[in-house]
């Protein structure tokens, strides 16, 4: 907390603006106190009775790692909900209850790095559950509704301060930190860009967080577009922090800097304020500072720059204003209020995907509830912990009765006998429990350490079963008896110790690696096999054990029985949050697991009435065909399995919505680094392909119908209007969504795109009467050619419906726009990256600090097709600004080459530009123009003359 306050100086004073009393505090503050405020964690300064500072405090849907806390439905699922005051509601929850918390331990912080706003352009990305959306305009309204939460409504004083992450194009885990994203004008302004600027300029955003990733070849965290796009969105300061370790990537894995120095200065002028690098410790960052000044690199304004975008946040959440700050007081944590929204958030985030009239379920049903996740609550990385905890199968126990629900969790039980013929054996844990991974809370969780107290299995003649759980690809888990996974701690014992798989380094997944007669058990998290040793069995380099894996019950056996048994089988399938797919880690496949494919058509052959619930972070491809229901949730918080119980019964009618598009199979995928959307046809938006599930999809029990649309163009904005009627015999909610598109578009555009949806309670026989005002520049798209948004003259349906492929009720509106013009070359050229449509090119880096040029693919050869350029009375020469080696080959139309300009001598490096000329018979008027490029060359420019 604040150190003694010495007498009153101007920072103190509350009748002066913020803006004064910054600039006074920072005039007192010394080179060397300002430049250690630039790490996250910021020390205090005594002498002005300044505190230290922490920027960080994870609380993507719920507070994280800091100890127990109410846990809400993964992000993903809080998209689905498509419900922005709920989503407000949690959002003022989460900030109330890390001000509670932050009361009883320092520790916690109040600047919230969330929400997440990338966008869920590929479903295979490992960190899909952090996202909102596909959409931009979905996913920025979901956000803006989160962060209004967080922020709170006072009008001077912040109850957290959001930031957003991360910035920017950045949905893969593979090769995060060395890979580029090759990110077109068109896809940066209507796609990527999109969802962070609607977020801003709705003012509840303190700042944002860069990505790991490079886009068009340069790192995110020296990104120009923090200070050209960002900044100019907001009069407001914005903090940008920097992702943990990302400061020295730029060094050590991107090798884009020779130096840490360098790198930490170029970092700083584009416009990263707060360095997370190196733990608590920020001696490493301060002196990289102190190094980039001595040599010039940096100036006490650029410090003084990113010091007063923090104190600017700091400042709003009342730190200096003990006695004026509104929140200081603030106590509600795990109230009714709270747990009550946990579960109307979990309701509301569930998805009705298919129902042939099996649901809900009659009252006397017996249910079987099978499957790996039927008896699970699973948290991921981003979760507290739990303080409420609800399965499916306590959900359904507490709804239906204990006597009418059986349960069979589908896993091997298996013995592991070693080449001796002893058995693998779990010693008797001791009586006092220990603590749940996290449960005590942790600045930094991944370098939290299993469990030692506990005796390591041994071998003998008495064998533990095991429960083995195969969650795909070969990785397994072990569970004994008492629930207690098996795992491996610092020293390299294997013990049953872990209430969860889980940390950063999961330590509780092995794989089986068939051998001889038998296989030996390898652990992922270290590499090494299985060894059993006379101190007890542990993993190592040398002399791995050989076992046989004997299994006494098989899981479908049980599955079998149980669904023969029941009237209804609901099979919980889905993923562990901590395995496969996850931060770091990115899906290799839209499909089930094995083990849960083979679980699902065990339910179904023994009991067609059966009832598939998809709990997941992310789509799967899953044929419905032969299922008469199916639903799908994001892993649901602490409410989940209440939730659940609720939808299925009845209580209440399921409205989510698809936040992506799910995909029938892998073959409908786009490559993971794929970033262009347009080029590639991705998301809802362009993809032409017949989805398993389209955007926006989800089913309900009432049944709606929708009036026509009316639409009106005046004042630059269209108002549009339908009325939805609740056809059915219950009350439910509706989530009507408005889409359009261009009629007749002289450049690609979306197949239809989300313009405006809300979600409304309607009972038996209710109308709604829906107005949305649309301002036309929701109509608009980037025009590469003029650099500039343009709403393009012509007719744009108007489309009504339940989903973007559920059209219930058209119209069409004529829009005035602007005509488009050809693109005046001989006065304005043609900068390389904004052409109209290419392929085999990337884009990459003019220099570090600016600008775009492109580049063949691996050095290949690419084209860049550049539509009605326009020569005027006549133009006979090129000139093309290029660095490297290779060729530039001009085309017009479908002609022949014109002219063909290769350096004589490579230029020294990929900076280092040189400007080529060649002469070609004249043309004039208007033409397509391609540009050929082959070889590694890099192209920034053409420019044409008489």
């Amino acid at each position: 907390m604040t150190a003694q306050t010495p007498p009153a100086l101007p920072f103190r004073d509350t009748d002066l603006p913020f803006a004064k009393r910054i600039d006074d505090l920072l005039s007192r503050l010394t080179l060397e106190e300002k430049t250690g405020f630039l790490h996250q964690f910021a020390p205090a300064v005594e002498r002005l009775g300044v505190a230290a500072f922490r920027t960080g405090q994870e609380a993507l849907h719920g507070v994280a790692w800091m100890g127990p806390a109410t846990v809400f439905p993964q992000a993903v699922g809080l998209g689905a909900t498509w419900n922005q005051e709920l989503v407000r509601r949690v959002g003022e929850a989460v900030s109330r209850e890390t001000r509670a918390m932050r009361v009883r331990d320092e520790r916690v912080g109040l600047n919230v790095w969330s929400p997440t706003v990338n966008l869920l352009r590929h479903p295979l990305w490992g960190r899909n559950e952090e996202g909102y959306s596909e959409d931009p305009r979905l996913t920025s309204a979901i956000a803006t509704a989160y962060t209004h939460g967080l922020r709170g409504d006072h009008p001077v004083y912040w109850r957290t301060a959001p930031v957003l992450k991360h910035w920017l194009a950045h949905n893969n885990e593979t090769d995060r930190d060395t890979s580029s994203s090759s990110v077109r004008p068109r896809v940066l302004h209507e796609y990527d860009l999109r969802a962070f600027r609607e977020t801003v300029e709705a003012g509840a955003v303190a700042g944002v967080m860069p990505a790991y990733n490079l886009v068009n070849g340069r790192p995110n965290h020296v990104s120009p577009y923090l200070r050209e796009q960002l900044r100019t969105w907001t009069e407001q300061d914005l903090l940008v922090c920097s992702d943990a370790g990302a400061p020295s990537n730029l060094v050590d894995s991107e090798h884009y800097f020779d130096t840490h120095e360098e790198a930490t200065a170029a970092a700083l002028r584009a416009g990263v304020d707060s360095f997370t690098d190196h733990g608590t410790d920020g001696s490493t960052i301060v002196g990289r500072v102190r190094g980039a000044l001595e040599r010039g690199l940096l100036t006490e304004a650029d410090i003084d720059a990113a010091v007063r975008r923090q104190l600017s946040v700091r400042f709003r959440l009342g730190e200096f204003d003990p006695g004026a700050d509104p929140y200081s007081g603030e106590q509600a944590f795990d109230t009714p209020e709270h747990r009550a929204l946990a579960r109307e958030a979990a309701e509301q985030a569930i998805v009705l995907l298919k129902n042939d009239a099996l649901l809900p379920l009659a009252p006397d049903s017996r249910v079987a509830v099978v499957g790996l996740l039927a008896d699970e609550c699973k948290l991921d990385w981003y979760s507290g912990s739990l303080i409420h905890r609800s399965t499916p199968l306590e959900g359904l126990h507490e709804r239906f009765g204990a006597d009418r629900v059986e349960f069979a969790e589908g896993v091997d039980r298996v013995l592991l006998k070693t080449s001796s013929g002893a058995f693998l054996h779990v010693p008797a844990a001791p009586d006092a429990p220990g603590t749940a991974r996290g449960a005590e809370g942790a600045l930094d969780p991944a370098l939290l350490a299993g469990r030692t107290d506990l005796p390591p299995l041994t071998a003998g003649a008495a064998g533990t079963e095991l429960a083995l759980a195969d969650w795909g690809e070969g990785v397994l888990t072990l569970r004994a008896p008492d629930g207690r996974y098996l795992s491996v701690a610092e020293d390299g014992y294997v013990r049953a110790s872990a209430d969860q798989p889980g940390g950063w380094i999961v330590q509780e997944t092995f794989r089986l690696e068939p051998h001889g007669d038998g296989h030996l058990l390898r652990h992922v998290g270290t590499g090494r096999h299985v060894q059993v040793a006379a101190d007890g069995v542990k993993v190592a380099e040398e002399d791995p054990e050989v076992f046989e894996l004997v299994v006494v019950e098989r899981g479908q056996d049980a599955v079998t029985r149980a669904a023969a048994r029941a009237d209804v089988v609901v099979v919980v399938a889905g993923n562990d949050p901590h395995i496969n797919g996850r931060e770091t880690e990115d899906r290799t496949t839209l499909r089930l697991p094995a083990q849960q494919e083979r679980l699902l058509r065990t339910a179904r052959a023994a009991n067609p009435n059966t009832v598939l619930v998809l709990v997941s972070a992310y789509p799967y491809a899953v044929d419905p065909a032969d299922l008469p229901a199916m639903l799908w949730t994001a892993h649901g918080g602490q409410a989940a399995g209440t939730a659940l119980a609720r939808v299925l019964a009845g209580d209440v009618s399921p409205a989510g919505r698809l936040p992506q598009t799910w995909y029938a199979d892998d073959a409908g995928l786009p490559d993971l680094l794929d970033y262009d959307v347009i080029g590639a046809r991705q998301t809802y938006l362009y993809f032409e392909g017949t989805p398993l599930f389209p955007f926006g999809h989800g089913r309900s029990y009432a049944s709606f119908s929708y009036g026509e649309v009316t639409a009106r163009v005046a004042d630059a904005r269209v108002r549009v209007g339908f009325a939805v009627t609740n056809t059915g015999d219950r009350t439910a909610d509706e989530v009507p969504q408005l889409y359009t598109r261009a009629v007749d578009p002289s450049v690609p555009r979306p197949r239809r795109e989300l313009l405006a949806h809300r979600r409304v309670t309607l009972a038996p026989g209710e109308t709604a009467e829906l107005s949305f005002v649309v301002p036309l520049s929701a109509f608009a798209f980037w025009d590469v050619a003029a650099g500039r948004w343009r709403v393009e003259p012509g007719a744009y349906e108007l489309l009504a419906g339940a989903s973007s492929e559920d059209v219930r009720a058209r119209t069409t509106v004529t829009l005035e726009g602007e005509p488009a013009v050809p693109r005046p070359v001989l006065e304005r050229g043609l900068d390389a990256a904004d052409f109209d449509e290419q392929s085999g090119t990337e884009i990459v880096d003019r220099t570090r600090t600016a600008g775009d040029a492109v580049t063949p693919v691996a050095d290949g050869e690419g084209e860049l097709l550049f539509r009605s350029c326009d020569f005027g009375a006549g133009a006979g020469e090129v000139t093309v600004e290029v660095s490297g080696g290779g060729t530039v080959e001009l085309v017009l139309d479908a002609g022949p080459p014109l002219a063909a300009l290769t350096p004589e001598v490579p230029t020294s490096g990929p900076y280092d530009y040189t400007t080529l000329r060649a002469s070609f018979a004249a043309v004039e008027g208007v033409h397509d123009v391609r540009l050929r490029l082959r070889g590694p060359l890099r192209l920034a420019r053409a420019g044409f003359s008489g």
